[in-house]
């Protein structure tokens, strides 16, 4: 058995950790006044920003397309692989999980392994994460499969926009009508459904960033404090690394037992929530479905952070 890892771009991967775990990463097209750039190759994270805020027309964005995605089955099955792990943002911001589900059904060369992860960006990453140091340590499919159920299980996120009219515009926010009409410096509390549909919907409003901070703070403290795993997070953010890293300098000092990282929301995350919007992403700590020699841990029980 030869196991291979596939994701797309909306996971925001660094180019070390993808060769680190040998994951392949397919782009996500935008589609902007009439051109197509693929994700972070034809446009980087920095000048779509840059773009962004000067645009007259804004961006759109589409879906790996089903000719593209067999493009990258081809070279795994070329390479001799006998399965492939196909981890994608969320169902409910894309339909790209649709096409590699009826492709897996259609392809007898290979095992495809569809895996919906019902989130994007740094929880994504976690799973694809997950994935490459399982297969690395000589998982099987049946394993990996469960820990990247088991990893969801534990998932949850929180994030603010500086602008909700992106999401109201895309169509990506699943409960918009309810801010038609809206008092001036209103700060919606988002998060994204990873344990049922995997949408993004408004679950409180502040009045003020600094309320919303504290608000989302004490989620993150209620919702992680007695799990019987440790934790780890990632604060993200669209090109505000002023913010980003007074969360990071904060939850660090607060919350010394469980690890942080940072990542980014990259160009095809960013045309749907805009600049300055603000994320952390937390879960089980990866760590802790391996052994102190690197094996996996097999027959895992978890608890969810919403439980």
């Amino acid at each position: 058995m030869k196991i291979g890892i596939l994701t797309d771009s909306s996971a925001y991967l660094t180019t070390e950790q993808c060769k680190k775990y040998d994951i392949g990463v397919i782009p996500i097209p935008i589609v902007w006044d009439g051109k197509t750039y693929r994700d972070l190759i034809d446009i980087s994270y920095k000048d779509f920003y840059k773009k962004l805020a000067n645009a007259t027309v804004l961006p759109t964005t589409s879906e790996p397309s089903v000719g593209e995605f067999k493009k990258y089955v081809n070279q795994y099955i070329k390479n001799n692989y006998t399965d492939l792990i196909v981890i994608t943002l969320s169902s409910g911001l894309s339909g790209f999980y649709n096409t590699v589900v009826s492709t897996a059904k259609e392809e007898k060369r290979i095992n495809i392994h569809p895996f919906d992860c019902r989130i994007t960006c740094a929880g994504q990453a976690d799973a694809v994460l997950l994935a490459g140091r399982l297969i690395q340590s000589g998982a099987n499919v049946d394993l990996i499969m469960h820990d990247l159920v088991d990893l969801r299980n534990t998932m949850d996120v929180r994030f603010m926009v500086d602008n909700l009219n992106y999401l109201k515009r895309t169509g990506r926010l699943s409960n918009a009508a309810s801010f038609v009409g809206t008092l001036f410096k209103i700060k919606p509390i988002l998060s994204i459904d990873v344990q049922k549909t995997g949408h993004i919907s408004a679950i409180a409003k502040e009045r003020q960033y600094k309320r919303a901070y504290i608000h989302v703070q004490a989620d993150f403290k209620r919702l992680t404090q007695n799990m019987p795993y440790p934790i780890q997070s990632t604060i993200f953010d669209a090109l505000d690394p002023k913010r980003r890293d007074e969360w990071l300098e904060d939850y660090e000092r607060k919350f010394p037992a469980d690890k942080f990282y940072t990542s980014i929301i990259g160009p095809v995350v960013g045309v749907h929530v805009g600049q300055h919007t603000i994320a952390m992403i937390w879960c089980r700590n990866i760590n802790s479905y391996f052994n102190k020699d690197g094996n996996p841990i097999e027959n895992i029980n978890s608890k969810t952070v919403n439980d």
